[in-house]
């Protein structure tokens, strides 16, 4: 975990030291952003999750978002800004925890004889979390419909029976949802 803080750190610098001589004033502000909230952040995150580590590795991440969007210039209420983007990271990792458990414990059901290589179960999570990343930003109706159809391999008749919508409108949400997974995924 010291590593992982230490390159988000040195990611940080490096990104503070590209900076132009022109955006000196935004240097500051980012620097006077992290001396005055860096500790009661990871503060903050501790006592939300429990764990050091897990806090000082969020806070790093809270800071790299703000720094790699631009918006350090345009916060009003440093301490909320930063909170709300910790929450979104805390739930962002917990929803890959989940989603990592789940496919582990698939996983554990199989015989070893047919068991994926670990090279193959990585490719496999990554893509798993790439396709929940890509479904994250559906409406959940959209969400449930598209999982589904894709994974259960249900009718839109048997989908619309279990959503309580019309056929048509599973037809429509699963059209949004190939569109949407279709755009949000990498080429």
């Amino acid at each position: 975990m010291q590593g992982y803080f230490k390159v988000k750190m040195r990611i940080i610098l490096i990104y503070m030291d590209s900076m132009a001589a022109a955006d000196f004033t935004q240097q500051q502000e980012l620097h006077a952003l992290y001396s005055s909230h860096h500790g009661w952040l990871r503060g903050w995150l501790r006592h939300k999750l429990g764990n050091a580590g897990e806090a000082a590795d969020l806070t790093q991440d809270t800071f790299v978002s703000v720094l790699t969007s631009g918006t350090a210039p345009r916060i009003r209420e440093a301490r909320p800004f930063l909170a709300t983007i910790a929450r979104r990271l805390v739930a962002h990792r917990y929803r890959r925890q989940v989603l990592e458990d789940a496919y582990l414990a698939a996983l554990a059901c199989l015989p070893p004889a047919v068991a994926p290589a670990p090279e193959e179960r990585l490719l496999a999570l990554e893509a798993l979390q790439e396709i929940d990343a890509a479904l994250d930003g559906l409406p959940p109706p959209v969400r449930t419909a598209f999982l589904l159809a894709q994974l259960e391999g249900l009718s839109y008749a048997e989908i619309a029976e279990l959503l309580n919508v019309s056929a048509s409108s599973v037809k429509q949400y699963l059209a949004r949802a190939n569109r949407h997974v279709f755009f949000a995924l990498p080429a």
